[in-house]
């Protein structure tokens, strides 16, 4: 048998970029035996080819190969405007909310809201729904359908009490895609399309998992949008997850409790705005599960400085909430 060569080392590497392989990997593949000559030409090639860069030499016979990549032209490409969605209204006066105005989104963008349970995250994610029900939009997570893959009673609700949405068309087929996931949602996101999760479910053990899960589905997104819901922890900065949630959002919208009956938005990290937007705070109320009601901005109250209390009394400006309306 003639000794083996470079170019056939590199032409079965180039199938494999990205992943591992090793000396004896590479043996086995080649039916090369202990004590031929190609046995130890394996391992001169493989280091001529470290020395390129072609492999990276991880130690004791294993390598990485290293994938490929070519310069992106730059200068000259077309430059797309930003995506134009619609945010979410209050339903008292048909006003959509009032930093939508401010917040530039661009294809692959991902919209992240982080709530607490029951404070208006399904909510958000139904409005959205039907705010761009003209996008045939796709829906799936936790919220939506049964473990036997039919839509779940609640959800079917939600859709009766929106009656000012048009969920089908003349044929009477939904104007949306609903899909029975529960995980790997980036192998079922729609290319191209706004796809809402609500919500994604990470292991209390892999927590940090959460940011290589949104990469993944922005990857997979296309020219879409894509919006994802997280369960958040009662006044914590990020939903689960921690820091991690923020790698891959372009805007970031985190839930609270206000007062005994509302919910409390945060702007988080916001990518790409008109204005400053992060670190604003509004508040709504819901009713009938679906309708965002009395939806407005806050700010801190001087008179406790945002502390909910005056020396050792409850602040009566605020209610103890340390927040009163900007108005």
């Amino acid at each position: 048998m003639a000794e083996i060569t470079t170019t056939e080392i590199r032409e079965y590497i180039s199938k494999i970029q990205g992943h591992k392989t090793s000396l004896r990997e590479i043996r086995e593949e080649f039916n090369i035996v202990q004590g031929s000559k190609s046995f130890d030409a394996v391992r001169n090639i493989l280091f001529q080819l470290a020395e390129q860069r072609v492999v990276v030499a991880l130690g004791q016979g294993q390598y990485k190969v290293v994938t490929e990549v070519y310069p992106v032209k730059v200068y000259g490409r077309e430059r797309r405007p930003p995506v134009e969605i619609y945010f979410p209204r209050d339903f008292d006066t048909w006003m959509e909310m009032p930093f939508a105005e401010d917040i530039i989104l661009r294809e692959g963008d991902l919209i992240l809201i982080a709530g607490r349970s029951n404070f208006g995250k399904t909510t958000l994610c139904m409005n959205w729904l039907a705010e761009n029900i003209d996008r045939n939009p796709v829906l799936m997570g936790n919220e939506y359908t049964t473990l036997d893959r039919e839509p779940s009673p609640r959800f079917l609700n939600r859709l009766d009490t929106m009656d000012w949405v048009q969920w089908v068309n003349g044929n009477g087929e939904d104007r949306f895609t609903l899909l029975p996931v529960f995980e790997d949602y980036a192998e079922h996101t729609v290319r191209n399309r706004l796809n809402i999760i609500d919500w994604i479910n990470i292991d209390a053990s892999g927590l940090y998992n959460i940011s290589k899960v949104m990469e993944n589905i922005k990857r997979a997104l296309g020219k879409g949008i894509g919006i994802i819901a997280l369960q958040k922890g009662e006044n914590a900065s990020a939903g689960r997850g921690g820091q991690f949630t923020k790698d891959f959002a372009d805007v970031e919208i985190l839930l609270d409790e206000y007062g005994s009956h509302e919910t409390m938005i945060t702007l988080g990290k916001v990518k790409e705005s008109k204005r400053r937007v992060s670190g604003r705070h509004y508040a709504f109320g819901i009713s009938e599960g679906v309708k965002i009601i009395g939806l407005r901005e806050l700010k801190r109250c001087k008179a406790c400085y945002g502390k909910g209390w005056r020396g050792v009394k409850p602040c009566d400006e605020c209610n103890q909430t340390g927040w009163v309306d900007t108005q």
